[in-house]
């Protein structure tokens, strides 16, 4: 079994990306007719069925899922590569560092990008001008592989198997508030004063509301977790609008320390309770596959690690 040339790798991701023969045999300047030969004499030659076809629409099977991922990175490899092809040789000037080019899909939660990522992404666009970014931007997961993601940031333990993952910053939830709030409300001693006399405002975390906060004192970390349920009249579905009411003085809000760290470092907000931290919050950088991983997804995610490790100005 073998894949004769790169069109056909291409065909299959075209396929997969525009959901039809038509579609994929425009953006490859082919005929349909062409295109669908193309596709039957690759399935014919691998010995397996790629696709599913019906009069609508055409959709991948599960091995053709599978061989669209490493035909992807394939691509991606090959391009990388030839635009490097002359770089350092002899004759040529003097070595440099290898120029990036290509596509780069990264998919974040709301808060995280706007207050953090998006200047480390603004730098690294600065310095590598043949980077193309995709920036996929909301606090629902995304399935890494299925969606073609290049690198996922999340927050928190991972579970998935299939993903590469290097972990970029580790942290804690916190309780945060402004000091308008503060003044008003006055300032909790203790989680569990958040039971009766605060208005916390909530946040869902994939698609599951936070109605329990847990803290833990910062010299007991491995003690014993208090676990305090939290009332509000505010909750929504983007970390970003818990950040901004929280900022507002609208309440108190639980978040991850890198996200407000800006807003800490400014005064905006405050640490509510410094003597306690909530529970472990570590960010990772998510990959589908370190075998064919282009060289630029592995600068941007140094570049990720750098900037994160910096402190807060």
């Amino acid at each position: 079994m073998e894949i004769e040339n790169t069109a056909e790798l291409r065909l299959l991701v075209e396929c997969a990306r525009g959901g039809s023969l038509t579609a994929a045999s425009k953006v490859m300047n082919i005929t349909p007719a062409a295109a669908s030969a193309m596709l039957k004499k690759m399935e014919a030659r691998l010995g397996a069925r790629l696709v599913e076809r019906s009069t609508r629409a055409l959709r991948l099977t599960a091995a053709g899922e599978r061989l669209r991922d490493y035909a992807q990175r394939a691509l991606e490899l090959l391009e990388e590569g030839l635009a490097q092809l002359h770089e350092g040789e002899p004759g040529r000037g003097k070595a440099s560092a290898p120029v990036l080019r290509g596509r780069i899909r990264v998919s974040a939660s709301s808060d995280l990008t706007r207050r953090v990522v998006l200047p480390l992404l603004d730098s690294f666009l600065e310095r590598h001008p043949g980077v193309e970014l995709h920036l996929n931007v909301g606090d629902g997961l995304q399935d890494v592989v299925r969606d073609e993601v290049d690198v996922a940031l999340r927050y928190g333990e991972l579970a998935d198997s299939r993903l590469v993952a290097r972990r970029l910053f580790d942290g804690r939830r916190l309780l945060v508030a402004s000091p308008e709030y503060l003044k008003r409300h006055g300032r909790p001693q203790h989680p569990q004063d958040l039971a009766t006399a605060h208005e916390c405002i909530r946040f869902k975390i994939g698609d599951r509301l936070e109605r329990q906060w847990k803290f833990w004192r910062k010299d007991q970390l491995n003690g014993p977790a208090v676990e305090v349920a939290v009332q509000g009249r505010r909750s929504a579905d983007d970390g970003g609008i818990a950040h901004l009411w929280a900022l507002e003085g609208r309440g108190l809000t639980y978040k991850s320390e890198l996200d407000v760290r800006e807003s800490l470092a400014s005064g905006a907000l405050v640490d509510v309770l410094p003597d306690w931290v909530g529970r472990p919050m570590p960010l990772h950088a998510l990959m589908p596959s370190q075998r064919f991983m282009p060289q630029r997804i592995k600068a941007l995610v140094d570049h990720l690690a750098a900037g994160l490790a910096r402190p807060a100005r």
